[in-house]
């Protein structure tokens, strides 16, 4: 199998996380309809809880092992990192197990004595026998990511998302059919995280067969430090890079389970007990859906990142450490933006077009205006591991977290669920800091100079137009329905606000044309020929 550079396995993850985040968003629609946003709390919870000990039962293992293994492979040790990968194997069936049965048996007292929502309890259970299964992929994933291989995951996520969508719609079309209430409808919903499951893990073993065949005439003779390599020292390695990585990569999951906890019990004192949860039924239903689009290409670069840093670093090439860190910052900034803006000036008719009415509008757009940080964030963060600094950064991550809760408690009485989602943001942007400047000490990245002022520049005229276009159309009235008028208006809107950002961000100069050389080939024509028209165009 060949390897992936760094540009075309962030295309191929980026590709795979867009289309699993595109029909997680497509599950959203249907199942909001059927359940509505009292259900979708309920399930939200179920997710986040399970997003999270998902994190914890893998440990940081898959990033820590795709970094082991690169550095393994550079060096020619192809038999250590086999070693160390049957090793994390185990691991994960016996971690997968273990989490299953906290899943199974902690949801009722979490559900009704933390989250409480007691009808989340069936939602969460419903999840866990997926958790059998997950630290093994997980594993798997990171293994193919350590030989710079990123086809095999991507893979397995569209066909999980894929057989994920189909199960839980059908099933809690079914269920609510045949007459339960929504309670049980939101946890055949949870279930389709199993079937999922299945599909990635059956993908993941049809490429290591593939991968065992193709291997096998460059096996090599196991070195003498490979014979000393035990199974309690190649623990010792994984921990020591997990542990820490697994509390960094725990940051979004941790925001989101946070809120599925804090929220009905901060909100019900001034809102009352209904109004409370279709709050959170809006925000992890509608809100952290949206939301998660931006950071797509960013979970990308961020697992693709780690493998390549760690082997240009494991060879002492700075050079080419400084030269893909700063390549991967600017792509995460200059891709993510554009979406973000249109995502926003557009959330309105999104929103009535996908849900069905404009509820909690606002909750959208202020949480995704908010990822550009959680982008940089999680790329920053990234980097730093491909380094091997992991420690400095848990603490980051920490003090993130412990800004969200805190500002959370202070802020919700005076701003209600907007106080909860500037928590959010604020966490972001501390942790983004901290991370950065701890990077600017080991590598001389740069990320984009002098080009902020045209950044700034084309975001505000961007902004403008945007929400003056949508304002303008949403003042014609509803002529052909909500959601039809929904689907023309966010079409217009995003497609006018997308459709300027290249062109604003070259003229103000927050692009510049040395930079098009390290866009998508499509992309970097299109650009091309304009620059062309440009510099003909003065020169007459």
């Amino acid at each position: 199998m060949t390897k992936d550079s760094l540009i075309k396995g962030t295309v191929i993850l980026a590709a795979a996380a867009f289309i699993a985040r595109f029909l997680g968003v497509v599950q959203r629609v249907p199942l909001q309809n059927m359940l509505g946003d009292l259900g979708m709390a309920s399930y939200g919870i179920a997710y986040n809880v399970y997003a999270l000990l998902l994190i914890v039962a893998t440990a940081g293992i898959p990033s820590a092992l795709s970094k082991l293994v690169s550095e393994k492979l550079a060096l020619g040790r192809t038999e250590e990192a086999e070693r160390i990968y049957r090793s994390a194997v185990w691991f994960a069936v016996t971690t997968g197990v273990l989490m299953t049965a906290v899943l199974l048996f902690g949801a009722p007292y979490y559900a009704e004595h933390i989250a409480k929502d007691v009808d989340a309890a069936v939602a969460i259970q419903a999840l866990a026998p997926a958790m059998l299964l997950f630290p093994l992929i997980a594993i798997m994933r990171g293994y193919f990511q350590g030989r710079q291989t990123m086809l095999a995951g991507g893979l397995s996520q569209i066909f999980e998302q894929i057989l994920r969508v189909v199960t839980a719609v059908v099933l809690a079309y079914v269920i609510l059919r045949l007459g339960y209430d929504v309670k049980w409808a939101a946890a055949g919903a949870s279930f389709g995280g199993v079937t999922g499951a299945l599909a990635a893990f059956i993908v993941m073993i049809v490429f290591q067969l593939r991968l065992k065949r193709a291997a096998s005439s460059e096996r090599r003779t196991i070195s003498v430090e490979g014979e000393r390599l035990r199974r309690r020292d190649i623990y010792r390695m994984l921990f020591r890079l997990s542990v820490p990585i697994s509390l960094i990569s725990m940051a979004v999951p941790m925001i989101y389970f946070i809120d599925s906890s804090i929220v009905i019990p901060l909100l019900e004192p001034w809102t009352g007990f209904e109004q409370a949860k279709e709050t959170l039924g809006i925000l992890t239903g509608r809100a952290q859906s949206l939301a998660g689009i931006p950071p797509i290409l960013a979970i990308a670069l961020s697992m693709s990142i780690v493998p390549v840093v760690s082997s240009a670093f494991a060879r002492n090439d700075h050079q080419e450490v400084a030269a893909k860190t700063s390549q991967a910052l600017r792509i995460a900034v200059l891709s993510g933006l554009p979406v973000i803006l249109a995502l926003c000036v557009a959330a309105r008719p999104i929103n009535q077009f996908l849900f069905g009415d404009a509820a909690g509008t606002g909750i959208i757009a202020f949480l995704t205006a908010g990822s550009l940080f959680q982008i940089m964030m999680m790329t920053s963060g990234a980097v730093l591991m491909g380094l091997g600094q992991t420690a400095r950064p848990v603490l980051y991550v920490a003090a993130g977290l412990m800004v969200k809760l805190v500002f959370s408690f202070l802020l919700v009485k005076p701003f209600g669920i907007y106080g909860i989602l500037a928590a959010t943001t604020l966490c972001f942007i501390v942790t983004m800091c901290l991370n950065m400047l701890d990077l600017r000490r080991s590598v001389r990245y740069q990320l984009l100079g002098r080009r902020w002022l045209g950044l700034l520049a084309a975001t505000v005229i961007i902004a403008a137009v945007g929400i003056s276009l949508e304002m303008a159309l949403h003042s014609f009235g509803d002529w052909f329905g909500t959601r039809w008028n929904g689907f023309l208006h966010a079409a217009l809107v995003g497609v006018a606000a997308i459709g300027m950002y290249p062109a604003l961000m070259l003229a103000l100069g927050g692009i510049r044309p040395d930079d098009v050389r390290h866009f998508p080939a499509p992309l970097r024509k299109l650009l091309g020929r304009w620059i062309k028209n440009q510099e003909s165009g003065r020169a007459m």
